[in-house]
């Protein structure tokens, strides 16, 4: 009986190299620059003359980390050096009291009954994601990232803005934003090196332009939406819903510019993590067609002819399966960094005030001390006994405590519902020659793209 392939993994490097060698392959892809011994260590230490870093794998210390003292361990300033110039002093990178408003103003956009209410937004943007698709499918190869970044884009500016994609500004912010991608590499010098505050960062001349064309657009979006907020015009979708929002300690709002900064991150975070889930959820079921069948049949079965329903996301099971199996495998942001404030000691190992704490995603879920066959491919494995105990401390795609990201429930909609949608309307073939490899550049991407075929059902 012939043994099923297991999904794409990079090739990890020697375990010893030089130290410009290990910054050369770490500024090309994070994810192979780690050494094999990660994937069954519980902490890993690394020094360079520029940084002391401890890798965490033991789900002890990434809960004492990010749940139980995680004002102990603020997000690394090195974090912001890259993204700096287009997410501005986001709460995706600030930390402290800032950061703590910043939440207090954002989290109500997103609890209660708000993703109810956004559901006709990921409908119709799921509708013209199968309608494009469908122009195109025609057996001849479709780089799918391109495809479910525009999809994931065109969720984003429908709920937070109740525009869709089409709109000549929201068009020009996805078209500058995948010129940024391109331009913005995933780790920049500053990152690398402890420079001096004063000293210039280095960004491309092609990433501050990209970045600052797209913050032109938001502001433009941003300041629109503010002018009919104060004519009792403005519509109730997510922009409305937090602009509008008082501080409940300040009773500070947002205004225009702030505004702008946590819109970018919400376009980066909502649709660069999400392009990046639905892609890879399509490449798998791709290699594993089985799965395919068993989603398109579950979406005839619960998606029928009428208007639908918020409900049917709780009864795309199969689709949510695979949706968070591909998250496990190809986790969007597949590292963090924190930074020890104190002097700490973590497994009887001293570690100074200073040193970054890297918790690692891509390899917490690949784990072979904690996950049965972590390489492999199994959205069933969340109904076994070790999957169910992984799943509590050993999953984190979205982070996890105070600073978990509030759209994790829009995520797990939106994603299974595109999913679904698209595996009833195609089926969905690799593309032979063009392998998907996974790399880091924002989010977990693929080296050459992803690369698949489509035919209607």
């Amino acid at each position: 009986m012939t043994e099923t392939p297991l999904p794409p993994k990079p090739t990890p490097r020697a375990d010893k190299v030089s130290l410009l060698r290990y910054l050369q392959l770490f500024r090309r892809d994070i994810l192979s620059a780690q050494p094999a011994r990660l994937y069954r260590a519980w902490m890993a230490e690394f020094r360079t003359p520029f940084f002391h870093s401890y890798m965490c794998n033991d789900p002890e210390l990434v809960d004492l980390v990010l749940q139980k003292r995680p004002n102990d361990f603020p997000k690394s300033d090195r974090i912001r050096e890259g993204l700096a110039p287009l997410l501005g002093n986001s709460v995706f990178i600030t930390n402290g009291p800032v950061w703590e408003r910043q939440r207090r103003i954002i989290d109500p956009a997103f609890e209660g009954g708000r993703l109810r209410d956004t559901f006709p937004a990921m409908w119709d943007a799921s509708v013209s994601c199968v309608e494009r698709l469908r122009a195109r499918a025609d057996g001849q190869p479709v780089e799918i990232e391109a495809e479910t970044s525009h999809a994931a884009a065109d969720v984003i500016f429908r709920t937070l803005f109740s525009i869709p994609i089409e709109n000549a500004v929201a068009s020009a912010a996805f078209s500058e934003f995948r010129a940024h991608q391109k331009a913005q590499p995933i780790v920049n010098l500053g990152a690398l090196l402890p420079l001096p505050k004063w000293m210039p960062r280095f960004h491309s001349r092609a990433a501050r332009r990209t970045a600052a064309s797209i913050r032109s657009l938001i502001t433009q979006l941003t300041t629109a939406r503010m002018a009919a907020i104060n004519a009792g015009t403005a519509p109730d979708d997510l922009a409305t819903k937090i602009m509008t929002t008082a501080d409940p300690v300040t009773g500070d709002k947002f205004d225009t510019a702030e505004m702008v900064d946590q819109v970018a991150i919400f376009f980066l975070a909502g649709h660069e993590t999400s392009a990046s889930a639905l892609a890879w959820s399509l490449y798998l079921i791709a290699l594993y067609p089985e799965w395919q069948d068993r989603l398109a049949a579950e979406a005839d079965a619960v998606i029928g002819p009428d208007i639908p329903y918020f409900s049917i996301i709780n009864r795309l099971k199969q689709a949510r399966a695979v949706f968070r199996e591909a998250m496990r495998l190809y986790p969007p942001v597949p590292m963090m960094v924190r930074e020890a404030r104190c002097p700490e000691k973590f497994r009887d190992r001293a570690v100074p005030k200073g040193a970054q704490v890297v918790i690692s995603p891509w390899h917490l879920h690949r784990h072979e001390r904690l996950w049965e066959r972590p390489d492999a491919f199994d959205p069933d494995r969340f109904t076994t006994p070790n999957g169910k105990a992984c799943l509590r401390s050993a999953y984190i795609p979205f982070s996890t405590g105070q600073r978990v990201c509030p759209g994790a429930a829009f995520a797990m909609a939106e994603g299974p519902l595109m999913l679904a949608m698209i595996a009833r309307a195609f089926r969905i073939a690799p593309v032979a020659g063009r392998e998907a490899m996974p790399v880091a550049h924002l989010t977990v991407r693929g080296k050459d793209g992803i690369w698949l075929s489509l035919t209607p059902r």
